[in-house]
């Protein structure tokens, strides 16, 4: 698989850390496509409102960042590779409790997200510093577009399976069966986790110092804000569009085939987006791609049908790839070049992910202030409008970051080996 690799991309950079992030990023998204979609139903169908829904994913995205903080600490004093072990258990508790509770989950509604969001923040600090860490700048568009075909493909497989499942069962046995699938993926994650070298690091958390240093860095600023924005959007629409497909069809298959579309075209235009997107390009890219994800909302506003919701998810599976490849590896490249990146590259993951998740919480934060004083179906698309331009403003933000080819820190995080001691 290695040597295939390198001939894919030409490069010799390609390492065996490398290809097991890549399975481990793979078996996160096969577990989370197959399940997580379905949990936001799972819960819907015990409570049928949106506000069981809704403070499901806040407590997701509260616990989220505290654990991220609490995840740079323990990588920064122990190891990285300890702390994707933490994330991927949490992740297999999550689906353990789920199956434990049963129909009683959405009374525990606010402790199941706190869980997720726990295993997100482990996962996702440690996935994002290893990702920083074993690429580089000549591999991290290969990387990151490759991860999301493995993320697209997961979605293609994870929902429908899953969809089929539940529709051919009885009552809540498809849903037990995929969440001990999910389950059982995560503890394989755990076990190829095994695999990937130790990273230990000394010194400090130095997260006030970097969180400060967006008064100083002015491409450390605006990515932040970029952020933030990109938070704003990804909020409301975690769990309103699939609860409206659901709505619509009263089918888990239906949903599991909205899901099929979106990920069947996000697969081929990761591809196209990994081969066409350099580095001069990205920022004509993330513009492209941001007016047609916007611009796709307006399909179901108005008729909201099946029909039109796949209309919608072929638009976004267009959209996202043309965003997320040039996105993630514009961020990343603005890390490695801001001060002192070899010693605080963790405090930097951490920092980004906050403003990411303040962007979330103030977004369920206002749709659960909107659901308690309007009417539902006049409010959400209103404020779907509204939070869907989220996108637009990450152009806005990156339009006037600009990078030097020759960085002297980024040379010393080469010469120091930095990928042998990641977005998102």
């Amino acid at each position: 698989m290695q040597k295939t690799l390198k001939s894919v991309i030409k490069s010799t950079d390609i390492n065996r850390d490398l290809i097991f992030l890549l399975i481990i990023g793979g078996l996160y998204s096969l577990g989370i496509f197959l399940s997580n979609t379905f949990v936001n139903v799972y819960l819907w169908k015990q409570a049928g409102d949106y506000i069981t829904i809704a403070v499901y994913n806040l407590a997701i995205f509260i616990f989220q960042p505290l654990t991220f903080i609490l995840a740079g600490r323990i990588a920064k004093k122990v190891d990285r590779v300890i702390v994707l072990r933490l994330g991927v258990s949490f992740l297999s508790i999550f689906f353990l409790t789920v199956l434990i509770i049963g129909e009683k989950a959405s009374t525990y509604n606010f402790v199941l997200g706190s869980v997720l969001g726990i295993g997100y923040g482990f996962y996702w600090l440690a996935f994002n510093v290893l990702t920083f860490e074993i690429t580089e700048p000549e591999t991290r568009d290969f990387f990151n577009g490759f991860l999301g075909v493995l993320q697209s493909l997961g979605g293609m497989i994870g929902p429908i399976t899953a969809g089929f499942i539940i529709a051919k069962m009885t009552k809540n046995a498809g849903y037990t069966t995929i969440f001990t699938v999910s389950f059982i993926l995560f503890i394989c994650a755990v076990v190829m986790s095994f695999f990937l070298k130790r990273r230990q690091a000394r010194g400090s958390f130095y997260f006030k110092e970097v969180l400060k240093e967006r008064k100083h860095n002015k491409n450390w600023r605006k990515i932040l804000h970029a952020h933030m924005f990109q938070g704003l959007r990804e909020g409301v629409f975690a769990f309103v569009i699939t609860i409206w497909v659901y709505l619509v069809t009263k089918s888990e298959l239906s949903l599991g085939m909205f899901n099929l579309y979106f990920s069947g075209f996000s697969f081929v235009f990761y591809f196209i987006a990994t081969k066409l997107i350099t580095p001069s390009r990205r920022k004509k890219a993330i513009l492209l791609g941001s007016l047609l994800l916007y611009l796709s909302l307006f399909v179901i506003l108005f008729k909201t049908t099946y029909m039109t919701l796949i209309i919608y998810a072929i638009l976004i599976g267009i959209a996202y790839p043309i965003i997320n490849v040039p996105y993630v590896s514009l961020t990343y490249d603005v890390i490695g070049k801001a001060r002192k990146a070899k010693e605080m590259r963790i405090e930097y993951i951490v920092v980004r992910e906050l403003f990411t998740n303040i962007g979330h919480v103030l977004s369920i934060s206002l749709f659960l202030i909107v659901m308690y004083l309007y009417d539902p179906e006049v409010s959400i698309p209103l404020l779907l409008i509204v939070l869907g331009a989220g996108h637009l403003f990450i152009y806005i933000f990156i339009k006037d970051i600009y990078l030097s080819s020759v960085d002297s820190n980024k040379n010393e995080l080469i010469s120091d080996k930095i990928i042998d001691d990641k977005n998102r």
